[in-house]
């Protein structure tokens, strides 16, 4: 699959906002904040777990959003923001795949092998750096998406249990 991270991707009907961009990715900024920091502090060992790949700049990048996430697993001062497509930082290594293929991964519900042989996610730049962040995530007890969901309270409960049966019907198809 190759990469569109520059290129425009059709946004399905439920995702569409009307908002540009970049105001969207500001908008963003202070949720994704709110995340990474308590990752952070509910989870320092994916730090330790990441070595030498803590400062290392990811590009997480949603087929169907024209934004996608710039995470610096740093564990001195971690980055997690939303930067347009179009303005996308120098990074070390970049993750594209669907938006729910990428949801259920942090949701500890899919393979991430098997997405990537079955081309469903793209990978480039430095391998190593992805597959020690992956191993990372999956040391965690638990659900990062969970717990970001609870963050928000029910609201943010009731948001991550739709997006997941709308997942499950996305890849049933």
């Amino acid at each position: 699959m190759p990469s569109s991270i520059n290129s425009p991707n059709p946004i399905p009907p439920w995702a569409r906002a009307k908002v540009p961009t970049a105001l969207l990715c500001r908008a963003l900024g202070p949720i994704l904040g709110r995340i990474v920091q308590k990752v952070s502090r509910q989870h320092p060992e994916v730090f330790d777990r990441l070595g030498p790949h803590q400062k290392s700049n990811f590009i997480i990048s949603p087929n169907e959003f024209p934004f996608a996430l710039h995470l610096r697993p740093d564990s001195a001062q971690p980055i997690l923001r939303a930067v347009a497509k179009t303005d996308i930082p120098p990074h070390n290594a970049l993750i594209e795949g669907r938006f729910f293929l990428l949801l259920q991964l942090v949701d500890e519900n899919a393979d991430g092998d098997a997405a990537f042989f079955s081309r469903d996610l793209y990978i480039s730049g430095d391998t190593e750096a992805v597959v020690s962040l992956r191993n990372a995530l999956d040391d965690v007890d638990g659900s990062i998406a969970a717990e970001t969901a609870d963050l928000f309270g029910p609201l943010g409960r009731t948001l991550l249990s739709i997006l997941r049966k709308k997942g499950v019907r996305e890849w049933a198809v």
